[in-house]
């Protein structure tokens, strides 16, 4: 008679600064369950409230696939905003073996970028995410990892919705404090403000800034400012998104000399993967990334030819693939399901 094959479960967990998800997949690449949850950045809501969320997400997920709750998964890999550095990933998977021991054998962790490449390409790949926040990851072919952004709103976070938000907010102040001259008329704009956060006057917002301040309601902001390059035709709205997506473009820059030449010469060119909200609003960033990629002769390196993936798939699968090989197991995955190229460019 024959023995039984034992099913193996592996678990994968996309976490971003406003909202995270769970897959669970079996041994043979199969999704068994999902599960939803809010942001699981340590940086912005602390480790014990970071183990929280994410023991409830693999609570629910393993309810879903009716996985017995006291039968650790194989393996968790966690793919999470604000999770680059070794200490920090340290304490998460320490505290979850400790508060948590029945959620998985094995525990990775690595920052949010590595899950979306993980989802996309079996062989390295650059991801840029533009989202609430923003950050640029290279894995080379050869394993060496390169990253550019990915420091928060206040070191960093261009080209994302916060970002947007705030240099539309910065740009209605100077105006009217008289300080800088806005690229166009900021009515639109300041009005918009006034309604979104509710506030009467500009000292409104300073509560918003300081004392409440709230990184995912404020980069809400973006979708008025959407709204009103699209609807309104609104050239102040519109700027901003073009400036959006010349800083989109030079986090690629700068990651240029590091580029394998492996990667340059793929069909279709570098494939950049593409995550995050904002990417929605790829009709108005075109014009500033486009003129931010364009080959300039002061350049290392010159990107001749690339194209932007978007993920019809959550990273989490990346987060399990990569939880998985960590400790030498390999899930099946069909990488060509899970994007779609959405724009292709050769210069």
């Amino acid at each position: 008679m024959a023995e039984e094959k034992v099913v193996e479960y592996f678990g994968g967990i996309e976490g971003g600064a406003t909202h995270s998800k769970m897959v669970i997949m079996s041994s043979d690449g199969k999704i068994k369950a999902w599960s939803r949850g809010p942001s699981t950045n340590h940086w912005l809501i602390g480790i014990d409230e970071c183990l929280d969320r994410i023991h409830n997400m693999v609570v629910d997920a393993k309810l879903t696939a009716d996985i017995d709750l006291d039968k650790p998964l194989k393996s968790l890999g966690m793919s999470l905003s604000g999770g680059e550095q070794k200490e920090g990933q340290k304490k998460v998977i320490e505290g979850l073996k400790t508060r948590f021991p029945n959620i998985s054998e094995h525990h990775t962790m690595c920052t949010d970028t590595f899950g979306a490449i993980a989802t996309a390409c079996d062989n390295g790949g650059i991801v840029l995410i533009s989202g609430t926040g923003s950050n640029c990851q290279l894995i080379n072919p050869n394993g060496k990892i390169h990253g550019c952004g990915g420091w928060g709103h206040m070191l960093g976070d261009e080209g994302s919705a916060y970002w947007i938000a705030h240099q539309a907010v910065k740009i209605v102040f100077d105006s009217e404090d008289n300080m800088n001259d806005a690229p166009y008329d900021v009515t639109y704009v300041s009005k918009a403000m006034y309604q979104f956060f509710q506030i009467t006057e500009r000292h409104g917002m300073l509560d918003h800034v300081y004392s409440n301040f709230n990184k995912p309601k404020f980069a809400d902001f973006c979708v008025r400012l959407a709204e009103g390059a699209v609807k309104h035709k609104d050239d102040l709205c519109c700027w901003l998104f073009r400036q959006a997506g010349k800083v989109l473009a030079r986090h690629i820059i700068s990651l240029g000399p590091k580029i394998d030449e492996c990667l340059l010469k793929a069909d279709g060119g570098l494939q950049i993967v593409c995550v995050g909200s904002v990417w929605k609003s790829w009709d108005l960033l075109k014009e500033g990334f486009l003129e931010g990629l364009k080959p300039r002769h002061d350049r290392d390196i010159t990107i001749e030819e690339f194209s932007l993936l978007d993920l019809k798939e959550s990273p989490a699968i990346g987060a399990a693939v990569i939880g998985a090989k960590e400790f030498d197991y390999n899930l099946s995955i069909k990488y060509q399901d899970n994007v779609d190229v959405f724009f292709h460019h050769k210069f």
